[in-house]
C-alpha cells in the first residue's frame, strides 16, 4: 500500500509553518447571490473587497487544478499571478509606451503563465510532498524577487516602485475606468468591473467542471491517490503532471491581467508568500477537489476579514467608548483561529466533495 502524497491537514499544516508562518448550479451559486445583497448603489466599500473575493475565485480554482486534483502541494501559485499582471502591465500602459486591447494581453498573460507552469513543473515531476512544496515556495520569491530588481541596467520591471497609470479595460470607448449611464442607470468603474469578473468566473467554473469529468481531471485524481498504480494502469503521469501545472498556472495569469486592469498599479509586494499561503488556505478549507466548496473558500476567507476590520472598530467604540485592540492585529486572531478550529472538526473542509469525505473517513476507520 502507498501512502496518500497529500490531504488536507498536512498540506495546511505545511504551508502556514512556512517562513511567514445540478453541479453547475451548486458551484454558480455563492457567485450568483452577491448581486442582491451588493446592489448597483453598494458602497465602495463594500464593491471593492466583493470584487476581489471573485477574483480569488480564480485563484483558488486555479490552485485546485494542482493541489486538489493532481495532489501537488504548490506554495510558490502567486508567482502564476505576478506573471499575468506584470504581462498586462508592460504591454498596457506608458512604461513603454504600448497600449495593447485588454482582450489581446489577457490570453498572451493566459498563455506565458502556462509557459511558467511548465517550466516549474518540468524539474520537479519527481518530487513530492516537502521537497515539492520547498521548490515551488522559491520559485514563487524567485520571481517576487526578479520584478523587484528587473529595474537595471534595463527598466524592465521599474523595481520596488512598480508600474502605474495601468490601462483599465476597455470595450470601445466604454471604459470601466470611470462612471457611465446606460439606460438612464449610472454604473461606475467597480460595478463594471464586478460584471466582468462575474462573467470570466463563469467560465472558469464550466471549464474545471468540465475538467473535473474529463479522462485528465480523472487521470489527475489517480495520481493523486497513488502515482505508482495510476502508472501501471498506463496514464502518462509526466505530461499528465505539467498539464495540471500549465493549466493551473493560466487561471493565475487571468486573475493577474484583470488585477493589474482593476487597480491600475502593480508592484512586487502584492505578490509575496503570504498571498500563495492564503490562496492555499482558501482551496483547503473550502474543501479540496471540490468547485462549490472551494468557491465558498475564497469568498469566505476574502469577505469575513474585511467585514471584521470594518465592524471591529464600531464594536469597540460602543462598547468600551474607545480603541482597546488594533482591528488589524484582530482581524489576523481570529482568522488563524477560524484556520484551526476548521482543520480540527473539519479537516476535509467546510463544504467537501462526497467522495473526499468518504475517503477521509476509510482513512480514519
Amino acid at each position: 500500500m502507498h501512502e496518500r502524497p497529500v490531504n488536507e491537514a498536512s498540506v495546511l499544516a505545511a504551508a502556514l509553518a512556512g517562513p511567514a508562518a445540478g453541479r453547475r448550479r451548486a458551484a454558480c451559486r455563492p457567485l450568483c447571490r452577491r448581486p442582491r445583497r451588493a446592489g448597483l448603489g453598494a458602497h465602495r466599500q463594500l464593491r471593492d473587497p466583493l470584487n476581489f473575493a471573485i477574483l480569488y475565485v480564480f485563484l483558488a480554482l486555479g490552485l485546485n487544478i494542482v493541489v486538489g486534483y493532481a495532489g501537488l502541494l504548490d506554495l510558490g501559485y502567486v508567482a502564476f499571478y505576478a506573471v499575468g499582471a506584470y504581462c498586462y502591465a508592460l504591454l498596457a500602459s506608458p512604461h513603454f509606451g504600448i497600449h495593447l486591447p485588454f482582450w489581446v494581453i489577457l490570453p498572451c498573460g493566459a498563455a506565458l503563465a502556462c509557459l511558467f507552469g511548465v517550466l516549474l513543473g518540468a524539474p520537479t515531476l519527481k518530487l513530492r510532498g516537502d521537497y515539492l512544496a520547498i521548490v515551488t515556495l522559491g520559485f514563487g520569491e524567485i520571481i517576487r524577487i526578479f520584478m523587484n530588481n528587473l529595474n537595471a541596467p534595463i527598466n524592465i520591471t521599474n523595481g520596488a516602485q512598480g508600474i502605474t497609470l495601468i490601462d483599465p479595460v476597455r470595450i470601445g470607448d466604454f471604459s470601466f475606468a470611470r462612471t457611465s449611464t446606460v439606460f438612464g442607470i449610472a454604473i461606475s468603474g467597480p460595478q463594471k468591473y464586478y460584471f466582468l469578473l462575474v462573467a470570466l468566473a463563469a467560465l472558469v467554473i464550466v471549464v474545471n467542471i468540465r475538467l473535473q469529468n474529463s479522462r485528465i481531471g480523472r487521470a489527475w485524481q489517480a495520481i493523486r491517490e497513488d502515482e505508482v498504480a495510476a502508472k501501471a494502469c498506463g496514464i502518462n503521469t509526466r505530461n499528465i503532471k505539467l498539464l495540471a501545472f500549465a493549466m493551473g498556472a493560466s487561471f493565475g495569469g487571468i486573475a493577474g491581467g484583470v488585477f493589474a486592469a482593476m487597480q491600475g498599479f502593480v508592484s512586487p509586494e502584492s505578490f509575496s508568500l503570504m498571498e500563495s499561503i492564503t490562496i492555499l488556505a482558501m482551496v483547503v478549507l473550502g474543501g479540496m477537489g471540490h468547485i462549490p466548496g472551494v468557491i465558498l473558500g475564497a469568498i469566505l476567507l476574502t469577505g469575513l476579514p474585511e467585514a471584521l476590520r470594518y465592524g471591529i472598530e464600531p464594536l469597540q467604540k460602543a462598547v468600551f467608548g474607545r480603541m482597546i485592540i488594533d482591528p488589524e492585529s484582530l482581524r489576523m486572531l481570529v482568522f488563524g483561529l477560524a484556520l484551526v478550529l476548521v482543520m480540527r472538526f473539519r479537516p476535509a473542509g467546510l463544504w467537501p466533495s462526497s467522495l473526499r469525505r468518504r475517503e477521509l473517513a476509510e482513512a480514519t476507520d
